[in-house]
């Protein structure tokens, strides 16, 4: 049977299932309101968008990605059938735990039951079904006004444009990530994505990988949204973020920054603005004490770190299990050398989970 995951929202609840290699792998949603059901034209440009094999910087296994939904009970089911598998590229290292993969970890907690080839449920193939759930929840955002936006932020020491490098009182920064889900490189200054795909490429040829800062900005979201300590809008969608199996970091705002400034130069001053009370800037990242702002000028501003994809064809210490002894490794399946640029949509439908079951949560009281 195959191996799941449960998040229990406060309203929402999701169960993923399946393996890199399985039959199929899919995700039961439980909690949308009567009334809600998928947009499959929607989800269908969300999956495409985060589909391998299409370009030289991600792994050359090819998945149609067709999702299939069914309505089951009061849960929808949501799954994709798996037509490109090949667990036989893990047949000489099943016993040789891979560096930096859940290998060693799920041996150890679900011992014979772990996957033994692709990684199993800790891969992020199992991104597949999250976006799933985030085509839902970020096409009833859309309906209440509210948009999420991800884009590359940097990769290989290479930065795109940011949110920060713009006005926070206008929304020109907006319309320039409006243009970013059109395109094939995910990143607002096409020359620097270019300059991105160098990075990649160089490392590809060095049989190693590179890592990368991916940027979500969240407009329209409505003041009141969050609470404090456990309900703030920060824990729940970091919650979802880290469910992402390549995120090491996440920071809202001024993030890690805010270590190095004093209060006068990281506080948000507030000022009246066509007869409404707005922020001056937005260094917070659009949430205080847990709770949205709100207002075109105060979205919320998230980022999270990918790591380097840990699959790499340059040859790493490691130990034979069966043997009990020292052991060289070298990954030789199909990898992305880089993950950042298809991580970009499973961010949006990460924080689009999040914020989803906040509004239901607030909807219904």
């Amino acid at each position: 049977m195959s191996m799941s995951s449960l998040y229990r929202g406060e309203v929402l609840s999701l169960e993923i299932y399946g393996e890199s290699h399985s039959p199929t792998i899919g995700v039961y949603i439980e909690g949308l309101p009567e009334g809600v059901s998928p947009d499959e034209e929607k989800t269908a440009a969300l999956m495409a968008r985060r589909a391998p094999g299409q370009n030289a910087w991600s792994t050359p296994r090819k998945e149609k990605d067709a999702v299939i939904f069914e309505k089951e009970g009061d849960k929808l089911h949501g799954y994709i059938v798996n037509t490109n598998t090949k667990p036989k590229d893990y047949a000489s290292i099943m016993n040789m735990p891979r560096p930096s993969h859940a290998d060693f970890t799920a041996r150890i907690k679900y011992g014979d039951e772990a996957s033994k080839s692709g990684g199993g449920i800790f891969s992020g193939r199992m991104t597949a079904p999250l976006c799933i759930a985030g085509s839902i929840a970020l096409n009833e955002l859309n309906k209440r006004g509210i948009e999420i936006y991800s884009h590359v932020k940097s990769i290989a020491g290479v930065s795109d444009e940011t949110y920060f490098d713009n006005s926070p009182l206008s929304n020109e920064f907006k319309s320039k990530l409006e243009t970013v889900k059109t395109k094939e490189f995910p990143v607002v200054d096409d020359a620097k994505g270019e300059a991105m795909k160098e990075k990649i490429a160089a490392a590809r040829e060095e049989l190693d990988s590179v890592g990368g800062i991916i940027e979500t900005v969240v407009y329209g979201m409505p003041a009141g949204i969050g609470g404090p300590i456990f309900g703030g809008i920060e824990a729940k969608v970091a919650t979802l973020l880290y469910a992402i199996p390549a995120v090491k970091g996440v920071e809202f705002g001024n993030g890690y920054e805010v270590a190095n400034l004093k209060g006068s130069e990281n506080n948000d001053s507030f000022v009246m603005c066509d007869g409404k009370v707005t922020m001056e800037t937005n260094h917070s990242g659009g949430i205080l004490g847990g709770i949205s702002v709100g207002g075109s000028v105060a979205p919320i501003v998230v980022d999270c770190a990918i790591k380097p994809t840990p699959s790499i064809s340059r040859e790493q210490k490691t130990v034979d299990i069966s043997k009990q002894e020292n052991a060289v490794i070298a990954i030789h399946g199909r990898h992305d050398p880089c993950i950042v640029p298809r991580a970009v949509p499973v961010t949006e439908a990460a924080v689009a989970i999040a914020l989803y079951d906040m509004i239901l949560a607030t909807e219904g009281k």
